[in-house]
């Protein structure tokens, strides 16, 4: 088994930059890729970044160049720096594992608890 906690959401401006933490314990080296989904409300749960064990990112095309995913193996953890937000970037945000990297962007097999993010003035 394999746990994920949250951290790091908030209430931000439009503009303003958050970091999100998502530290994983148990059995960690079953995992191969890790990423974030986004919920808002009323609407399905979204992939929003992807990083694998070898260090490939992707992104979705509405984060591309304002969000960036990272890792520190050490510390067995992955962040999401999100900089420039908007409004329509707030949502429950998500931190997902999965033992096979084809099953992140489609059935994780670990999901955090989530952490809420809100962008507003």
């Amino acid at each position: 088994q394999v746990q994920l906690v949250e951290s790091g959401g908030g209430l931000v401006q439009p503009g303003g930059s958050l970091r999100l933490s998502c530290a994983a314990s148990g059995i960690i080296f079953s995992i191969n890729a890790m990423g974030w989904y986004r919920q808002a409300p009323g609407k399905q749960r979204e992939l929003v970044t992807t990083i694998t064990s070898a260090g490939s990112t992707n992104y979705a095309d509405s984060v591309k160049g304002r969000f960036t995913i990272s890792r520190d193996d050490a510390k067995n953890t992955v962040y999401l720096q999100m900089n420039s937000l908007k409004p329509e970037d707030t949502a429950i945000y998500f931190c997902a594992a999965a033992r096979r990297t084809y099953d992140l962007a489609r059935t994780p097999d670990y999901w955090g608890q989530g952490t809420q993010v809100t962008v507003s003035s």
